[in-house]
């Protein structure tokens, strides 16, 4: 790696980037030594007398004050204490890196410190076997690397090349990665380019040229891809990609809010960090964005002037899909009504904003898209920023039908897009995921303000009275209610409901194929739908959503509800089958037409009469 501490040749070679400095020094305990200025911003030495296990800091300028390694790969004390020297090949890894395509995957979101009561990764590697049941393919990690404090959503995170303390130590994680891939899981890390942490945060002492104060982000000073002395930091970060994929075995990465990625450059940044993870892979690696804007141009390839992205997340789905289920559209989920046609658009068109005016943002939102393949978006019912952005964590299961929900998640995962739960949805869990972060008493008040400011959106948030019942973030309290237990991980009707589909969504043709233009759609009334599904070589499917009341079709002029030729439609899945919690529902298909029970979903097949 080009950056960092390395044991190489019985020695360990340092290099570190500290452009416009005279002298960098590395200490350890009371010795020191100087390293060699290159004459590019870089100083390196090879050091025979440190070894694996030592821990140190570097000097600037004959500046009393010592500080850690901007590329730290451990930071055994947090990122205010020393660097350890951690070597990589140390760990005798079982398998290879399993590779992930970005077609046929069901992602799980996972925060390693909520995902168990233990919080860190040798605890989440022995709850693995349950997700290889589920049927998802790929762990998708909330960020790992350091961060102040002893919780954190890992946002704040600093030194992004050391995976936390508090969650174990380098080898932990490899492990975790190791105990994923023995169940045939891929795991690709949610890593954050736009900023850094407000706490622990060193690189300004190496250089300024790290961030660019003139382009700020919401969460702080945004990192220079194109000012003065840009190309050590462009080196940093498609480094730290790179690192994450060679010596984790990790793969595929998913990218935090890349529209705060500011680049004028020829090259945008986001191309050079998916260029630098491919290189390091000999297996195709999963890249995912987040991209609020929702510019499609990302999933070009990076010879078409894209950024070589798999798939985009697709907040247009969440929102409609909430205000379905909560009857409620407040703030950014204002341009959303949760109607019929919004789900038909979404499974045949993808984003619903391809360049329409969005009046929460007073200007135009997306870019056009006419065909966007399955696979290159990705959809939820939840994740960590949606669930928490409610003020109080509540997951759906508490704030809606539970037949509705099963309905919808019968679109979400049947659907051609890439599905993704958040940890405890498959069970059903109502533990809450609040937002959490164990700052200082100076830095907690701030964080307090401003995320009150920010849920104020919801008018429902607003209010003094529900904003003092808030939970503070910094609070431990906070934190170990968001704390999933065996109880909310544990087999349920939750859990085969959610396994069921995910199978159906594998094995039967007509929904594995992911191909938008196999599919078609038709609205039966403002909160009923169908789609029929007609791949190649499949049978065909029809799946009918109605979120509203009881639709008996004796007579139905719609050409898409008509059986294949010379067949009659049979019911092949309801969600409202009591094994899975449902109260039952009349047969969908008679003689005498056809019964959408309300609130429910239920798939079609074609029989012989």
């Amino acid at each position: 790696m080009p950056i960092g501490a390395e044991c190489a040749d019985g020695a360990v070679h340092f290099r570190v980037w500290a452009p416009l400095h005279r002298d960098v020094t590395v200490v350890v305990d009371d010795q020191s030594w100087p390293l060699n200025n290159e004459g590019t911003g870089y100083f390196s030495a090879s050091i025979a007398d440190v070894g694996a296990g030592a821990r140190y800091r570097f000097r600037i300028d004959d500046r009393p004050e010592l500080y850690p390694d901007p590329a730290s790969r451990y930071q055994p004390a947090g990122p205010h204490g020393p660097s350890e020297v951690v070597c990589h090949d140390s760990y005798r890894w079982r398998h290879p890196r399993l590779g992930a395509a970005r077609e046929h995957q069901v992602i799980y979101e996972m925060h390693i410190g909520t995902y168990t009561r233990e919080g860190n990764f040798l605890a989440a590697s022995r709850k693995l076997a349950r997700l290889a049941e589920l049927g998802v393919s790929v762990i998708e990690l909330m960020p790992v690397n350091e961060f102040a404090g002893r919780f954190n959503w890992g946002y704040d995170g600093v030194d992004l090349f050391a995976p936390c303390h508090v969650y174990g130590r380098p080898d932990d994680l490899r492990e975790f990665i190791d105990a994923a891939h023995d169940h045939r899981l891929a795991v690709i890390l949610d890593v954050v380019y736009n900023h850094l942490g407000p706490d622990g945060n060193y690189l300004g002492k190496f250089s300024p040229n790290y961030f660019s104060a003139g382009r700020a982000t919401e969460w702080g000073d945004s990192m220079n891809f194109d000012g003065a002395h840009a190309a050590g930091v462009r080196e940093f970060f498609t480094a730290n990609a790179a690192y994450w994929i060679r010596e984790f075995r990790l793969d595929g990465l998913r990218i935090d809010a890349t529209q705060t990625l500011y680049d004028r450059s020829r090259v945008h940044i986001l191309a050079d960090v998916t260029r630098a993870a491919r290189a390091a892979a000999d297996e195709p690696l999963l890249i995912v964005a987040e991209n609020e804007p929702q510019d499609s141009r990302l999933l070009r390839t990076t010879q078409s002037e894209g950024a070589g992205i798999c798939a985009l997340w697709n907040d247009d789905f969440h929102h409609a899909a909430r205000v379905a289920l909560t009857r409620h559209n407040e703030a950014y989920m204002i341009g959303y009504r949760g109607h019929a046609q919004e789900f038909v658009s979404l499974v045949l068109r993808g984003f619903l904003y391809q360049g329409q005016y969005f009046k929460w943002q007073h200007k135009l939102r997306g870019t056009r898209a006419p065909i966007i393949p399955g696979c290159g978006l990705v959809v939820y019912l939840e994740n960590h920023d949606q669930v928490a952005n409610g003020g109080f964590g509540k997951r759906l299961v508490t704030l809606c039908s539970p037949a509705e929900l099963r309905a919808m998640t019968a679109l979400l995962l049947l659907g051609p897009a890439t599905p993704m739960l958040f940890q405890g949805q498959e069970s059903g869990s109502s533990v809450p995921f609040l937002f959490f972060a164990d700052h200082n008493a100076e830095l907690a008040a701030t964080t307090r303000a401003g995320r009150l400011e920010f849920v104020s959106q919801f008018a429902s948030l607003s209010t003094p009275a529900v904003q003092n019942e808030i939970p503070p973030s910094e609070a431990t309290g906070t934190f170990e209610r968001c704390k999933l237990g065996d109880e909310d991980l544990a087999p349920n009707q939750h859990f085969e409901f959610h396994r069921d589909l995910i199978r159906m969504r594998r094995t039967d043709p007509a929904f594995a194929s992911q191909r938008s233009e196999f599919i078609e759609g038709s609205v039966l009334n403002s909160r009923a739908f169908v789609l029929r599904f007609s791949a190649p070589g499949a049978d065909e499917r029809l799946l009918v959503i109605n979120l509203g009341i009881d639709l008996h079709l004796s007579h139905h002029a719609d050409p898409l509800l008509a059986p294949p030729l010379h067949a009659v439609w049979q019911e092949i899945w309801s969600s409202e089958a009591v094994c899975y919690g449902g109260n039952g529902a009349p047969p969908a298909a008679t003689a005498q037409g056809l019964n959408f029970h309300g609130r429910s979903a239920v798939v079609l097949g074609a029989r012989s009469p």
